[in-house]
C-alpha cells in the first residue's frame, strides 16, 4: 500500500511541508524512520530523533519550530498523536478486511442464529440459543456458549471462551484467550472448615465498543450482571470479578484486579497491577498509578492516587521521599541518644 504525501495530508487536513509526490509505504517510530515510512513527533522527549530522522515525514504540532536543519517533510497538524492514531486505524482497516462464511469444521447448533455477513473460524463452537451479528468475526477455536450473544461487528479473536448467556455488545474486541462469563470467586465457609460453592446465575454484559485483552477474565454475576459499559478497554491479563460494574470510557492496564461488586465510575484509568478491593465506589475520573492497593471507597472526581494503600499522588510522593531518608534520620537519631546519655552521665 502506498499513498503521496499530499493524500495523506488531504486525510489529516495537515499543512504539507515538502513534496506532496513522497510515496509513503510504512509507519514508523521516529527513531527508527527510513525512506518511505511516515512517523510523528508528540512526546517532547523525542524531539532529538527530528534531526536525525530518516523517516519521509514527520507528523508535527502546528506550531512546531525546528532548531536545525531537517532531513524530513513535515506534516502539521493540531495533534500529531490523533493524527497518526487515525493512520493506525487506517492501516488496521485495510490489513484486517472483515471476512464473511462459515469455514469447514466449524460447529454451529441448529437453534443458533449466525448473520449472513458474520465469519466463523474452523473448529469453533456455536452452542444452542447462540445469536452472531452481522458482520461479526469468530475466529478458529472459538467457544460461544448457550444463548450467548454476539453483537454487530464484534471480533473474537483465537481460543476465547465465552461462556452461556454472554452479552457481547457491537463492535467489541475480544483477544486471544480471554474468557468471558466463568463463575463468580463464590463460596460459603462451613463448620467443617469445608466451602460450600454459590452458584452463579448471572450474566456478563459487555456494552458497545469494549476491548478486552489477551488471557483477560470477567466473572459472571452470582444474581444480575456483571457490567462492563460502553468504551471500557482492558489490557491483557486483567481480572474482573463477579457483580463488578466498570464505568463507560474507562481503562484498566495489565495484571490488575477488580474484586466483587466494586463500581467504578466513567472514566476511571487504572494502571498497571493494581488491586482493588470489592464492595468500593471509585469516583469518576480516578486515576490509580501502577502497583497501588485500593482498600477504600474514593468519593471525590478526578483525584490521582497511588501507593498500597492507597494515598492521594502527591502525599504518597512525599512520604516515599520521607522514607528514602530513614536510614540516615535512624543513625542521626542513634548519634543524637548517645550524645544526650554522655550529657546526662553523672561527672566523675
Amino acid at each position: 500500500m502506498k499513498f503521496t504525501l499530499g493524500q495523506i495530508a488531504a486525510i489529516l487536513h495537515a499543512k504539507l511541508e515538502g513534496n506532496p509526490e513522497t510515496e509513503i509505504s510504512d509507519l514508523s517510530k521516529i527513531q527508527e524512520g527510513h525512506a518511505g515510512s511516515l512517523s510523528f513527533l508528540a512526546n517532547p522527549k523525542y524531539l532529538p530523533y527530528i534531526y536525525t530522522t530518516q523517516a519521509s515525514a514527520v507528523i508535527v504540532q502546528e506550531d512546531f519550530e525546528p532548531q536545525e536543519a531537517l532531513q524530513t517533510a513535515l506534516l502539521r497538524v493540531k495533534d500529531p498523536y490523533a493524527a497518526f492514531t487515525f493512520l493506525l486505524q487506517k492501516v488496521a482497516e485495510l490489513q484486517r478486511r472483515p471476512k464473511s462464511g462459515i469455514e469447514k469444521h466449524a460447529f454451529i447448533a441448529d437453534s443458533a442464529q449466525v448473520a449472513a455477513s458474520a465469519y466463523v473460524g474452523a473448529f469453533s463452537y456455536i452452542a444452542e440459543g447462540a445469536v452472531i451479528g452481522e458482520g461479526a468475526q469468530i475466529h478458529p477455536q472459538v467457544y460461544i456458549g448457550e444463548g450467548a450473544h454476539i453483537g454487530a461487528g464484534s471480533v473474537i479473536f483465537p481460543h476465547s471462551t465465552i461462556y452461556h448467556q454472554t452479552v457481547v455488545g457491537a463492535n467489541c474486541i475480544i483477544h486471544a484467550g480471554a474468557c468471558i462469563g466463568s463463575d463468580g470467586f463464590g463460596f460459603a465457609p462451613q463448620a467443617d472448615g469445608s466451602f460450600q460453592k454459590i452458584p452463579q446465575l448471572g450474566r456478563v454484559v459487555l456494552e458497545d465498543e469494549v476491548e478486552i485483552g489477551a488471557n483477560s477474565c470477567i466473572d459472571r454475576a452470582t444474581l444480575g450482571d456483571t457490567l462492563v459499559k460502553k468504551g471500557v478497554k482492558l489490557d491483557n491479563l486483567v481480572q474482573i470479578a463477579h457483580n463488578v460494574e466498570i464505568g463507560s470510557n474507562s481503562v484498566i492496564a495489565a495484571q490488575s484486579g477488580i474484586a466483587g461488586s466494586t463500581t467504578l465510575e466513567e472514566n476511571c484509568m487504572l494502571g498497571g497491577q493494581v488491586g482493588v478491593v470489592g464492595h468500593l465506589t471509585l469516583a469518576k475520573g480516578s486515576k490509580i498509578d501502577a502497583q497501588s492497593g485500593v482498600n477504600k471507597s474514593i468519593k471525590e472526581p478526578g483525584q490521582a492516587f497511588r501507593g498500597s494503600p492507597i494515598q492521594l499522588f502527591r502525599d504518597q510522593l512525599r512520604s516515599e521521599m520521607v522514607f528514602r531518608k530513614l536510614a540516615d534520620m535512624y543513625q542521626q537519631m542513634d548519634r543524637l541518644e548517645k550524645r544526650l546519655e554522655e550529657l546526662e552521665s553523672p561527672s566523675i
